[in-house]
């Protein structure tokens, strides 16, 4: 039992003072009745009173001086028991009936260990049979003996039951500790959970859109600047088409944020999406090979497409590659998803390491949630990014 353990076990305790305060104020008053009908001791009954005094106060401060000096205070509260019996000779059976099976039950409560409580009641067995020997004699002995072992079994049945009831208490107690400690991770991981799903789905909504916009109007910029006005027109015209979209974006995922639910859409029209709004944006030919018949549940959906369009819209940023191949294809019960470049490539190990550049990070923890794999391989020509994800549901569409 650890030491946390010990001092609520140790605080449990505290139930049982009052009852055992009580039974031993009638054991005390049962003494002096005793001792006092047959021969009134004004002397022996005050050092008696000190000592019963002395051993109650043991008894009520025992959470503290048993922590550290178990023996010495089982033997000064046996040496009172001893000599209060002693002292009162016409009432000892009372003090060791009453006092001497308390004692034993308390050890069980104290020490935690058999050895030990077997000791003190082998102790408190011999103070029972000298004090009782030395006062009185053996006809005595054999007429309460029966009543201090029937006393002995009640109080050991009671403190067993009741020391079980305080061990079963701490275990609930340590329990409801750690579901409320779980519960408290649960809650800080959730809330991390949607930090990093409100930082991936603005990324993938206001970021790229932005980022798409701002590459737009940099090629507009740039036929204007050459004259050719015709080209300039429709770039801002798809500008504004995009600016549309990811305006749309953004409106759904605060309505995802808000809701879990979202509308059905189809896979093979999206990634169719994003491939034409990416060539139109860039310029950039896309060699597509969709070879993919199998139904997606709606996560898995979802974070395949932000994948998709965080992988085109890198290669329109920094690879400035002029061709791009993108597969979709089925194996295994797996959604596999190809994409490579001829651009200048990048170095993986820096993932995550940039300030500000957070793509590639939150594409390795949309994998993550649908329990995918994602593999990246980058040279200076080109870079190949696959991921693959287990299909819930194997439905053909």
């Amino acid at each position: 039992m650890n030491e946390k353990n010990k001092i609520q076990s140790i605080s449990e305790l505290f139930a049982s003072r009052i009852p055992t305060l009580i039974w031993v104020s009638i054991v005390y008053a049962g003494t002096i009745i005793l001792q006092f009908l047959k021969e009134p001791l004004i002397l022996e009954s005050s050092v008696f009173t000190a000592l019963f005094t002395l051993h109650v106060l043991l008894h009520w401060n025992s959470y503290r001086i048993t922590q550290k000096t178990f023996w010495i205070y089982f033997s000064i509260q046996s040496a009172l028991v001893y000599l209060c019996a002693i002292l009162m000779r016409d009432g000892y059976q009372a003090v060791l009936i009453g006092l001497l099976p308390i004692l034993i039950a308390q050890s069980l409560g104290y020490s935690f260990r058999v050895k030990r409580a077997v000791f003190i009641a082998l102790i408190s067995i011999i103070v029972f049979f000298d004090s009782a020997l030395t006062v009185g004699d053996r006809d005595e002995l054999i007429v309460f003996l029966p009543i201090f072992v029937l006393m002995l079994i009640v109080v050991l049945a009671y403190a067993i039951l009741f020391f079980k009831q305080v061990q079963e208490r701490l275990k609930v107690q340590s329990f409801l500790e750690d579901l409320r400690a779980a519960h408290d991770k649960v809650e800080e991981l959730t809330l991390a959970n949607e930090r990093q799903r409100m930082a991936r789905d603005l990324h993938d909504t206001l970021a790229q859109g932005v980022a798409g916009l701002i590459m737009s109007l940099e090629a507009a910029d740039a036929h204007m600047s050459q004259n050719h006005m015709e080209r300039a027109h429709e770039i801002i015209r798809q500008s504004m088409q995009q600016a549309r979209r990811t305006l749309a974006e953004a409106r759904r995922a605060i309505d995802n944020l808000r809701s879990k639910s979202a509308p059905e859409i189809d896979f093979k029209e999206a990634v169719a999406d994003e491939i034409e709004h990416f060539h139109g944006a860039t310029g950039i030919m896309v060699t597509k090979d969709y070879r993919f018949n199998k139904k997606l549940s709606r996560l898995q959906m979802e974070h395949s497409l932000h994948i998709i369009k965080e992988c085109l819209t890198n290669i329109a940023r920094h690879a400035k590659a002029d061709k791009v191949y993108l597969s979709v294809s089925s194996q295994y019960n797996n959604l596999i998803v190809e994409i490579k470049d001829n651009g200048i490539g990048f170095k993986t190990d820096d993932i995550g390491k940039d300030a500000g550049h957070y793509g590639l990070l939150g594409l390795k923890e949309r994998v993550r949630l649908v329990s995918g794999e994602v593999y990246m391989n980058s040279t200076s020509e080109g870079t190949a990014i696959k991921f693959k994800v287990p299909l819930t549901k194997g439905e053909h569409i």
